[in-house]
């Protein structure tokens, strides 16, 4: 399948990078290069456009659709891992960073992943299938009651984690889960018929909290971000879309954190700490889609984008 991404939120993050020739831009979720495409045409012709996937379909696919060269530069990897991934790309400083979290289109659409309840495949959800990490079969089929409990209620926000991870346990003893298709059944026959009948699909926060399990996605964002404030010059921008609450609140505590300067309690009189705070927060609500685009892609009704900025003092 054609990996296509329409990028959310397109305009508002460009406006936000404050691109011009010559920035050095690092997209550290490239996906379908929807973002990037506009980002390499406005950094143009002496910017540095930095894309980073750990998803082989993406990176194919950007390959297709940016210039590649002196001014793109494609490298697989994981956010998580961004130190080490600007390294090999030996450039000095970055004038930009942009995160567009969560699952893309084509990830969702592409048969066989196993992140969607909507078709009978087997169960994956690895953003990188070529790694050995452990897939969601092997999370459903081999962890404990208590800690699959945990991830769904943690990572899913589901009230009725308990009684699913129960129902999982039970059937897994008659025979490994391995599909979309059969866990989807557990969990409806887990969540009682009244709470089925509103709200989302009822597989949605288990599908989430599995995902999110398997690739380790907030820990890796926390580690991702603080990387990206330290390679961000002064003056700097770093632009988060977020798509669900977990995301959103990685994000506001490390922005947070990196905006408040004195740590000292309140009631001492004069600052001993000296510290300085690292970022500006350019958002203080977050932007979110305007109906026009919800309309024309139902997959940015929960986005949100924060900006903040890095100090000018900042060194």
């Amino acid at each position: 399948m054609e990996y296509r991404h329409t990028p959310v939120l397109l305009a508002e993050v460009t406006q936000q990078l404050q691109l011009h020739d010559g920035s050095i831009i690092v997209d550290c979720t490239l996906g379908g290069a929807g973002h990037a495409k506009r980002i390499a045409e406005l950094i143009a012709p002496t910017g540095i456009l930095v894309g980073i996937d750990q998803d082989d379909a993406a990176l194919t696919a950007a390959r297709d659709t940016l210039p590649l060269g002196q001014q793109a530069v494609l490298l697989k990897g994981n956010f998580g891992e961004l130190d080490d991934l600007l390294i090999r790309a030996t450039i000095p400083y970055v004038d930009g960073f942009l995160f567009d979290l969560g699952v893309s289109s084509p990830q969702l659409d592409v048969a066989g992943r196993g992140f969607t309840y909507q078709e009978d495949v087997p169960l994956d959800m690895r953003m990188d299938t070529s790694s050995s990490q452990p897939t969601a079969a092997d999370i459903i089929n081999t962890y404990s009651e208590a800690d699959l409990t945990r991830v769904i209620r943690e990572y899913g926000e589901e009230r009725w984690a308990s009684r699913i991870a129960a129902f999982i346990v039970a059937a897994r003893g008659r025979h490994p889960v391995t599909s979309t298709g059969e866990l989807v059944e557990l969990i409806k026959n887990a969540i009682p018929a009244a709470a089925r009948r509103t709200g989302p699909h009822p597989a949605r926060r288990t599908f989430q909290a599995l995902r999110i399990e398997v690739n380790q996605e907030l820990d890796v964002l926390k580690s991702g971000l603080e990387a990206a404030i330290r390679w961000l010059r002064p003056g700097g921008r770093i632009a988060v879309i977020s798509y669900h609450s977990l995301e959103e609140r990685v994000v506001k505590r490390v922005f947070g954190e990196q905006s408040q300067g004195c740590t000292c309690p309140p009631d001492m009189p004069v600052c001993r700490c000296e510290a300085k705070p690292v970022l500006r927060i350019i958002t203080r609500k977050p932007v979110v889609p305007t109906a026009a685009e919800i309309d024309g892609n139902q997959r940015a009704r929960s986005a949100k984008l924060r900006v903040a900025e890095k100090h000018e003092e900042t060194q």
